[in-house]
């Protein structure tokens, strides 16, 4: 009762049925829908949905496809053109037909009108052109979050919704509010515990039990969850005064940002953002609280919108990045094509992944969204972050000057949501100097470049039809250093020569520290980690674990796997990799160490070669390349050269300047070379090293863990930034290799002083070989 009141309807119009969330609501319309199949004597229904949905609407159509049910998507433009009655004969027909929209875009944050409802019921507006009787599902979990629903003026047949939305718990629990008229329509087969009135295990007897909800909701609801639910709408009334402050709140938030970001200007008048919306923003009724947009360079280029997400975690800012599970809407506001979305499959993109550059074009955006809960404060350390890592200070002063006139003057002042009394309205009460009080550029952080764009999957970057092609003369490219961190995320073990194993440098990333549920720690989340040293002695056939003010722990090279071992299952960038536990000895000193529970993990060498592989572009179709607990590939490989050029530019910006081995270190590489010129080792696609030959698979894309000093465990979210800065367009720093099957005698050993043979891209500048000792590996 307490949700049908928040909803302004009551038990005689509407039936609430719980559901794990507002996904399994709308897979229980798609089943129960009483839909009249194709072939049958009676005309047949449609399933009609707007193309700006969620996956989990379109996705409903699986369903109706399996029932001869077909779907027809229809564009919001077409929509609204589509106002056309059917012929009053045609009116009469019984076929029930289901029409699906969002009260408001997940994508944009666009509100489309409530009006659908009624006159898409009462025939005055048609879909598509057939005859029958037309029901509506209302996707309102987007929506209710931030604004009020009245049912008793709007209803709709079917209205899922997901509760934390609202008020952000319980999780894993939704609703359908289900009108009372359709509701003895809907069709069910399965039937679980708490749902038959009556039925037999011997024969085939079964009786429904009378209420709709029970009927519907199988086996044992989440019963406390629902129990919370009251007391979630008990606080949200408390705390805001109900949903109607909520969306006027939310909109002043959001209101204000969009006039900010769309007036940002670069010196040369570009614009600093692309923001994709519907709207001018001027009405709550028409806009939610929600911006979706991408960064764009001084060229009007679009960055990456993963690196935006990188750059925003280091200020402790979470957006979401992506397509928002609405492909619809992603492909109209980014003019993406189907084929556009086929073709990235190809290339290796799928649906969350960081791949957001695609020749250039953008395969998704950044979302910012606003609740009952956000603050001006929350708005304007967004903008700060914008604006600070975009805009020189001179540049900023320009468009601040304006944007506080124009957020003040350009809403109507009748607006209940800016009348001067009220107390959202002081939010936008800023004097120039409060908004223009932000860092200089030198001061924290670099100008963003977008990234270029990765030609396929990290997994499959090198071109099929690139040709070989010797380097050109000049000085000798030597291997400088060799590091391997048999502890992933822990500290480099650096070596002079060093075995090779079929999944890279030998017990290079073979352990690693899961906390106590055994999910992988890095230094993304324990910094500290890399205060922790370990060594490997192969004489004695141990690994050496130290760390300061503690005492030296030693851990068996030798692979335990016997039946003493207890052998879990473990991920490692969505990649399951058997491992087993290294015992109480090892978990309790890392413990110590780090001041909370955890333990230490071995991959398992007998399922090894079978449980962590990637199938690697370049090399035989049928090769499975191995891996140890790295992220992506067996080695990377990084240049001095490529480091004194970083360095310039780092030191200009810091107010100590870095060691070139401090920053060797933050790149975390296997294998540091001396080439003459920086950056060449990105034109390569094959390099030998004495008897080893290797293949470029890709570039690696930086996180933050650069940003930590690896001596003392320190953050400087500057290294990022400069990088960013320094490599225009692109965070990419060092190139990762895979081994080649060997075809040669010579020990499988990687020294310090070999020296390193590339072939380079075909579309590479090359100077035939000066000597006759320069052949090509190809």
């Amino acid at each position: 009762f307490r949700i049908l009141q928040h909803f302004h309807t009551t038990a005689e119009d509407y039936t609430i049925i719980f559901t794990s969330g507002c996904t399994a609501a709308l897979k229980l319309i798609a089943e129960s829908f009483p839909w009249i199949p194709e072939g049958t004597k009676q005309p047949s229904s449609r399933f009609c949905y707007l193309t700006d949905s969620h996956t989990s609407v379109i996705g409903m159509r699986g369903i109706t496809a399996s029932m001869n049910v077909l779907s027809v998507p229809i564009k919001p433009k077409e929509i609204l053109l589509a106002k056309r009655r059917l012929p009053a004969e045609e009116q009469n027909c019984t076929t029930p037909h289901l029409f699906s929209y969002p009260a408001q875009s997940n994508f944009s944050g666009t509100k489309y009108p409530l009006s659908w409802i009624q006159d898409v019921k009462s025939g005055k507006l048609c879909p598509i052109k057939i005859p029958g009787k037309w029901f509506v599902l209302l996707d309102a979990a987007s929506y209710v979050s931030s604004s009020p629903l009245d049912l008793g003026v709007h209803q709709a047949d079917f209205i899922p919704i997901s509760f934390y939305k609202i008020f952000g718990f319980p999780t894993g629990l939704g609703a359908l509010l289900v009108n009372n008229r359709i509701a003895p329509l809907l069709r069910k087969t399965y039937f679980g515990g708490g749902t038959a009135a009556a039925y037999l295990a011997g024969e085939d007897f079964y009786f429904p039990r009378k209420s709709i909800a029970e009927r519907f909701e199988d086996g044992t609801v989440s019963f406390l969850d629902i129990i919370a639910l009251k007391h979630g709408f008990d606080v949200l009334e408390k705390l805001t005064g109900g949903m109607e402050k909520i969306k006027q709140h939310t909109f002043a938030l959001a209101h204000y940002t969009y006039t900010v970001l769309s007036n940002l200007k670069y010196a040369n008048g570009a614009p600093v953002v692309r923001i994709y919306t519907d709207t001018d923003f001027s009405n709550p009724d028409v806009q939610g609280p929600i911006i979706n947009f991408n960064v764009l360079d001084e060229n009007g280029e679009v960055l990456g919108f993963s690196q935006v997400d990188n750059m925003a975690s280091l200020h402790n800012i979470h957006v979401r990045t992506g397509c928002f599970c609405n492909t619809g809407a992603c492909q109209m506001h980014l003019d993406i094509s189907n084929e556009d979305i086929q073709r990235n499959l190809q290339a290796g993109h799928v649906c969350g992944d960081n791949i957001d550059l695609i020749d250039g074009h953008p395969t998704g955006s950044v979302r910012i969204s606003f609740g009952y809960m956000s603050s001006f404060e929350d708005a304007q350390t967004f903008l700060n972050f914008i604006i600070a890592t975009r805009l020189s200070k001179s540049d900023a002063e320009i468009p601040f000057q304006s944007v506080t006139k124009l957020t003040t003057e350009s809403v109507p002042d009748d607006h209940p949501s800016f009348n001067s009394a009220d107390k959202l309205s002081q939010i936008l009460q800023i004097s120039d100097g409060e908004l223009r009080n932000i860092p200089s550029e030198a001061e924290t952080t670099g100008r963003w470049q977008p990234l270029e764009p990765e030609p396929e999957s990290i997994r499959a970057a090198v071109s099929e039809t690139a040709v070989p092609t010797c380097r050109k003369g000049g000085k000798p490219i030597t291997v400088a250093k060799i590091y391997l961190y048999p502890i992933k995320s822990c500290s480099a073990f650096e070596v002079t020569e060093w075995p090779v194993g079929n999944q890279g440098l030998l017990y290079d990333r073979n352990w690693m520290v899961v906390n106590q549920n055994g999910v992988c720690m890095t230094q993304k989340q324990e910094p500290r980690l890399c205060l922790v040293h370990p060594s490997i002695d192969l004489k004695q056939k141990i690994m050496v674990i130290q760390a300061e003010g503690m005492d030296p722990i030693s851990v068996p090279l030798e692979d335990n796997t016997g039946k003493e071992a207890v052998i879990c299952e473990s991920k490692v960038c969505s990649h399951r990799v058997k491992t087993y536990d290294c015992g109480e000895r090892s978990a309790d000193w890392l413990s110590t160490f780090l001041g909370r529970p955890c333990r230490l993990i071995r991959q398992s060498s007998d399922v090894k070669s079978k449980s962590h592989q990637k199938n690697t572009k370049g090399l035989s179709s049928a090769t499975n390349i191995s891996l140890s607990l790295v992220n992506e590939a067996q080695y990377l490989l990084i240049n001095v050269a490529s480091i004194l050029q970083l360095k310039e530019h780092i030191s200009t910006r810091l107010k100590e300047p870095l060691e070139i081995e401090e920053l060797i270190q933050r790149f975390r590489a296997n294998i540091v070379i001396s080439a003459p010129e920086s950056f060449e080792e990105e034109e390569w696609v094959e390099i030998s090293i004495g008897a080893l030959q290797f293949q470029v698979v890709g570039p690696c894309s930086r996180c933050q863990i650069i940003c930590i000093d690896q001596q003392s465990g320190e953050r400087n979210k500057e290294i990022l930034q400069s990088l960013s800065a320094a490599r225009g367009r692109k965070t990419n720093f060092g190139i990762y290799l895979m081994n080649q099957p060997l075809h040669s005698s010579f020990s499988d050993t990687l020294s310090v002083g070999s020296q390193v043979l590339p072939v380079l891209k075909e579309n590479t500048e090359i100077q035939p070989p000066t000597s006759s000792k320069e052949k090509c590996s190809g």
